[in-house]
C-alpha cells in the first residue's frame, strides 16, 4: 500500500473526550473541541488515544467518537483515529469501523498488559491494519503498555504491515526518531516540549495533549520552523512551555482532569471530568486553572 505522507504532518492535538455530568459523552462539545482547534491552525487530530482516556471508554463510545470526528472534521483537517485495544478482535472491529466513518488514517498501541514476542506484535498490526486497510500508525507508548516499539521491532512490522505509515513516539529516547524516518515513516514526537528538537532529527511534527488546549504556540512554532525562522520558533518555544506548565500544574495524575477543565474554560463549556478512577478537580484547582489561562490571555 502507497501511502501518499505529505498530510501527515504538522501540529496533531491529542483530543480531549468531553463529558456530561452525568459521565455521558457530550457529543456536542466534542464537536466545538475540534472547531476551536481548526480555527486555531491545527493540521490534524489524533483522536481517542491517551489524552481522550480511550482505555476507559466503552468500544461503543469510542465508534460513536470516529463517527462524530470525521463528520464535524471532515476535510479541515486530517483524522487519525485510536483504535487500540486488549485484543486484536476488538481493535481490528474498532478499525473497520473508523474506515467506514471517514477517518484519513488509524493509530494503534500495540497489545498490554500481557508480554508478547515480536511476532506477536507484528500479527496484531496486521490485521488491525488490515481490518481498516487505511495508513496506520503505531503508538509507542512503552510508560502505559509495557512495550518498547524498537528500531528492530519497527522494521519488523514494516515488514510485515503494508499499511505502516508512522509511529507517534512517546519514549524518552528521542535519538531514534532520525532513524524512524530514515525508515520512510512519518515520526510525530508525542512530547510537545521536544517539538523544536524533533523537527531537526526528521520528525515530522507532534501529537498531545497541551496542543489541544491551545495549539497557538505549537502553530506558530511549526510555522516559523518551516520557514528557517529560528527566532520566532524559539519564542513560540517559550510559549508553548507555559501551555505545558498550565497542563501539569497538578502532577501526572490530574492531566486529563486540567485539560479538560483548561478546553472548557476557553470554550465557555463545561466539559465534564475525567473517567474514574481519574479524581476531578477541586474547586479551588478549577479556579486555579481559570487564574493561569487569564495571566497567559487565553480567556476570551
Amino acid at each position: 500500500m502507497a501511502t501518499d505522507l505529505s498530510r501527515f504532518r504538522g501540529v496533531f492535538p491529542a483530543v480531549v473526550t468531553p463529558m456530561t455530568a452525568a459521565d455521558e459523552l457530550n457529543e456536542d462539545q466534542l464537536r466545538s473541541v475540534f472547531d476551536m482547534n481548526i480555527a486555531a491552525g491545527a493540521h490534524g487530530f489524533w483522536i481517542a488515544g491517551g489524552t481522550g482516556e480511550s482505555v476507559l471508554l466503552s468500544d461503543e463510545e469510542n465508534r460513536r467518537i470516529a463517527s462524530i470526528a470525521t463528520e464535524q472534521v471532515a476535510d479541515r483537517a486530517v483524522t487519525i483515529m485510536h483504535v487500540g485495544a486488549p485484543t486484536t478482535a476488538r481493535a481490528a472491529a474498532l478499525a473497520e469501523h473508523a474506515a467506514r466513518a471517514g477517518a484519513h488514517a488509524i493509530c494503534c498501541v500495540p497489545p498490554f498488559f500481557y508480554r508478547r514476542s515480536d511476532e506477536e506484535i507484528v500479527e496484531h498490526y496486521r490485521a488491525v491494519a488490515a481490518a481498516a486497510d487505511l495508513p496506520l500508525f503505531v503508538y509507542n507508548l512503552p510508560g502505559s503498555t509495557g512495550v518498547e516499539i524498537t528500531v528492530d521491532l519497527m522494521e519488523k512490522i514494516r515488514d510485515g504491515v503494508p499499511q505502516l505509515a508512522g509511529l507517534k513516539h512517546s519514549s524518552v529516547n528521542l535519538l531514534i526518531a532520525r532513524q524512524f524516518a530514515d525508515m520512510g515513516l512519518s515520526c510525530f514526537t508525542g512530547s510537545s516540549h521536544l517539538l523544536q528538537p524533533a523537527l531537526t532529527m526528521g520528525a515530522c511534527g507532534c501529537v498531545d495533549g497541551p496542543p489541544c488546549v491551545a495549539p497557538e504556540p505549537w502553530v506558530e512554532l511549526w510555522n516559523a520552523a518551516q520557514e528557517g525562522d529560528s527566532a520566532r520558533a524559539e519564542e513560540a518555544r517559550i510559549r508553548s512551555y507555559e501551555i505545558i506548565d498550565l497542563c501539569t500544574m497538578f502532577g501526572s495524575p490530574k492531566f486529563h482532569a486540567v485539560c479538560k477543565a483548561a478546553v472548557g474554560l476557553r470554550l465557555g463549556l463545561d466539559t465534564g471530568n475525567p473517567r474514574r478512577p481519574a479524581l476531578p478537580l477541586t474547586d479551588d484547582e478549577r479556579r486555579q486553572v481559570k487564574d493561569r489561562l487569564h495571566s497567559l490571555g487565553l480567556m476570551s
